[in-house]
């Protein structure tokens, strides 16, 4: 705090409630200039994150996370199970579920009739991995992929299961894994944003099976303001209010926003509102972005074999094809955390009428992005994922028949896959049992790949702190968490 803030200034520029706000002393000591996270030899790389150099050789140095928001069914994509059609409409038995928290939409079923999937799988690429005839480009790069099969969760809904997924906690206001990628690393290209978000549309429009997602989920929590992922538009204008206002000249802009600085800097000098220097950080950020943003975002100079392979939907902003396209093009001009949002994977019923159409939507692109990566050099660094929050049960929710099913939440395994910035490709990692219901071996818990892929970045999990409110808070919290080996190259 600036000694020449006495405490009527203080009261006055923070407000009494401030003294007593979460996290205060933290986001104080970062607006002094110095970041609070341990464990990099202190002070400021530079790309401007606080990790002055790793903990040790990293493997990758960008993401992309495919959010499947609302759960794919593991046993319809990638949990081959061909025993199941043999017990098709019987009981789950009780010896699987072993009395497994049900949500409220199964919990008061007579009974759970086991659902064998109805798509065929084959065998992908020389590893031989099955994938599912609903994501046959998936299984065309099963060499490429690192599928874990034995992820799992304690959040059983959704909205806790994303955040857990996505911010280490099932609490609300914890930083989210791009903050904390954007705060130890900082960004390849100052004038880009370190962490972009970007929520795609599905094309099946008769869906409703959509989760509210928010800002919470790619939220700084308390680390400093400017690390929270900066959300893209899925329209035709990705920024609003970017362009200058008729009568506004680039010059005549850059001028008022530094005599705003200037502003800005006697306020920060006087009172130390960190959320000063924040806005400072936006302001300078915008105005790069009115020049990067149109740039980034104009498709015309892709070749058309490259938009060929994205598929149809490429020309169409906000579809997953156009959003792929557009993480690539931030990535390779240095955005670090590039996260899609796809919504609609809820299936508590009509499966095979809404699941195919999903697949449709990222099965293709999700291909094209690891080949675009891979051709452009780019993959053997950047790590790409393809994930939901949870699974799906073995057993349909209300009726089931040959044509028409359903399935629940499942958090006790569920199945995802890796490419690239160091995962070992063309493998498939742990075993579930019969009904795809228990894990048999090697459980991943969401906590230990949060901690492999810092360990890609070159981060210690156990290393990697930030003080707030008296305590070393880590992405990975309180509980253990260990880096997987077995999934690594």
């Amino acid at each position: 705090m600036n000694m020449l803030c006495d405490r009527r200034r203080f009261l006055l520029g923070l407000g009494l409630g401030a003294l007593a706000a979460p996290g205060f002393d933290v986001l104080a000591a970062a607006a002094q200039g110095a970041g609070t996270a341990s464990g990099g030899g202190g002070g400021a790389s530079g790309t401007g994150g606080v990790l002055a150099r790793p903990h040790h050789p990293a493997k990758a140095r960008r993401i992309i996370y495919l959010s499947m928001v609302g759960a794919p069914s593991q046993i319809e994509l990638f949990d081959h199970k061909p025993g199941l059609e043999k017990l098709y409409d019987t009981a789950l038995p009780d010896s699987v579920r072993q009395g497994q928290r049900l949500t409220g939409m199964t919990a008061g079923q007579a009974r759970f009739p086991v659902a064998p999937s109805i798509y065929k799988f084959s065998p992908g690429g020389k590893c031989g991995t099955p994938f599912s005839e609903l994501v046959p480009h998936m299984g065309k790069m099963a060499d490429d992929l690192c599928l874990i099969k034995t992820l799992h969760t304690e959040a059983i809904n959704h909205e806790p299961a994303q955040q857990l997924m996505y911010t280490g906690s099932m609490n609300p206001g914890k930083p989210s894994f791009g903050a904390w990628l954007s705060h130890g690393l900082g960004s390849l290209n100052r004038d880009l944003p370190a962490y972009a978000v970007i929520k795609s549309s599905h094309s099946n429009k008769g869906n409703n099976n959509t989760q509210s997602i928010s800002a919470k989920l790619w939220g700084s929590g308390f680390l400093p303001g400017e690390h929270a992922g900066v959300s893209l538009r899925n329209g035709a204008e990705p920024v609003l209010y970017l362009k200058n206002p008729p009568g506004i000249s680039p010059e005549l802009r850059r001028t008022m926003l530094d005599g705003l600085g200037e502003m800005n800097a006697q306020t920060l000098g006087t009172f130390a509102d960190p959320e000063t220097r924040v806005r400072m950080a936006q302001y300078e950020m915008a105005f790069r972005m009115q020049t990067s943003v149109p740039e980034f975002t104009d498709f015309s100079k892709e070749p058309a074999h490259i938009l060929d392979m994205y598929g149809p939907d490429v020309r169409t902003p906000g579809t997953f094809a156009a959003s792929a396209l557009l993480a690539r093009r931030l990535i390779e001009r240095g955005t670090r955390v590039v996260q899609i949002f796809h919504n609609g994977w809820d299936q508590h019923a009509n499966l095979p009428r809404d699941l195919p159409v999903q697949c449709r939507d990222v099965d293709q692109p999700a291909h094209a992005l690891v080949q675009d990566l891979r051709q452009r050099g780019l993959l053997e660094d950047t790590v790409v994922v393809f994930a939901g929050e949870f699974g799906r049960t073995v057993y349909s929710q209300g009726g089931l028949s040959r044509t028409n099913y359903g399935r629940d939440h499942h958090p006790k395994c569920f199945s995802i896959w890796a490419a690239g910035g160091g995962f070992h490709s063309g493998t498939s990692y742990g075993t579930t049992d019969d009904f795809s219901y228990n894990i048999v071996e090697n459980p991943v818990h969401i906590r230990d790949l949060h901690a492999t892929i810092l360990h890609l970045f070159g981060i210690d999990h156990e290393r990697f702190t930030f003080k707030t409110q008296g305590l070393d808070a880590k992405l990975t919290g309180v509980e253990a968490a260990k880096v997987v080996k077995g999934i690594l190259a």
